[in-house]
């Protein structure tokens, strides 16, 4: 009995998931004064980022997120996203703000002060958009998960945890145990606890981005900036921690010295690996993700476009189909979600492993 309660609300879970999709859309096809759908607009207006939160099934109200930004004079400007996001301009003393509008200036959706001429100039902006706040609440619910847990095992010594705590603990058992630590050797408890927070950082990120609902729906790991940061922290940590013998085999590798002398062949193919490396974490986590989500809201957006070509009866016979592929999607995108967690922390185990090799170990490698 338990087990068809829980399907019939993981089935209510996902149709509500996907509804929000649905709202969504036809959130972002309503904007526009012809009345004619712009999946383009639609699609990357979803996934990218933005200053204030949608709030699903309602179009005109957003959750308001705080702008900070430095106007071309120095002066620093704090207001509420709600002053601009609905088309509006802000004054705020001298300096006037709005969110562009203009393609051509290259800022569209962007914040920008109106300079005295009517053009735009684009500030230093460091507002908590979406973006930014959907990092902050993955990072507080990977400390609050790791935080019960410590409590946990202070209270109750040795004792196993059960419900979430003891999911908790099977995924760190499977993680930690089973892929870090015979990767790494007896320097596991040196790097686990980085490669334990990138896995369950990445895989809080991934899951939030499948949720519409506030705290939910923010794009992280499909955005290439939040990749690039995460692949910089592997690429950092391999290098500078890296040992002799690892740059040794990067700048004078144990191959015939016709490769590495005069013509150092071998040693610029090794140093473009070391950047190859953190690109490869970069562009699988970022396309992965953003792929999963396009997916998902192109075969939503299918709806609003067959029922502007063809009609309401056509359009209601293609939404049945399309939210049944998008809940198969969601589903799909939740066990890919676990999946690049755990590809993004095997790879950075192993690219980490490759940086302490020894003189013994790089020789029977090499062997």
């Amino acid at each position: 009995m338990k087990k068809v309660i829980t399907a019939i609300v993981a089935l209510v879970i996902l149709a509500l998931m996907a509804w929000g999709y649905v709202d969504s859309a036809s959130h972002g096809s309503e904007g526009h004064d012809s009345g004619k759908v712009e999946p383009k607009e639609i699609i990357f207006e979803h996934l990218g980022d933005a200053y204030g939160w949608e709030v699903p099934f309602s179009h005109t109200r957003k959750i308001p997120l705080p702008i900070i930004a430095f106007a071309q004079d120095g002066s620093l400007h704090c207001f509420m996203s709600s002053m601009v996001t609905s088309g509006d301009s802000y004054q705020d003393g001298d300096v006037v703000f709005k969110i562009s509008t203009n393609e051509e200036s290259g800022y569209k959706g962007k914040l920008v002060q109106v300079l005295g001429d009517g053009s735009e100039y684009r500030p230093w902006d460091f507002s908590i958009t979406k973006n930014v706040l959907g990092i902050m609440i993955a990072a507080a619910l990977v400390i609050a998960m790791a935080m019960s847990l410590r409590k946990w095992y202070k209270r109750e010594g040795m004792k196993g945890p059960n419900g979430f705590k003891g999911m908790l603990e099977l995924i760190i058992e499977f993680v930690y145990t089973d892929t870090i630590k015979p990767i790494m050797g007896k320097e596991a408890p040196k790097y686990g606890p980085y490669l334990l927070t990138a896995f369950f950082f990445i895989l809080t990120m991934n899951l939030l981005g499948l949720i519409v609902i506030f705290p939910g729906g923010a794009n992280l790991t499909g955005n290439l900036a939040v990749t690039m940061v995460l692949a910089l922290i592997t690429f950092a940590v391999t290098n500078l921690t890296g040992t002799k013998h690892y740059w040794k085999d990067i700048f004078w590798p144990d191959v015939p010295m016709a490769l590495k002398c005069p013509v150092p062949m071998m040693p610029l193919i090794e140093f473009l690996g070391i950047l190859t490396k953190p690109l490869a974490l970069m562009v699988r986590l970022f396309a992965n993700m953003l792929g999963g989500h396009m997916v998902v809201i192109v075969l939503i957006v299918l709806i609003m476009v067959f029922n502007g070509m063809f009609g309401v009866g056509v359009g209601a016979g293609t939404s049945v189909v399309s939210v049944a592929l998008a809940l198969f999607m969601l589903v799909l995108d939740t066990l890919i979600s676990f999946i690049q967690a755990f590809v993004f922390t095997l790879l950075s185990t192993i690219f980490i492993s490759m940086a302490h090799i020894h003189g013994e170990e790089s020789k029977a490698v090499t062997e």
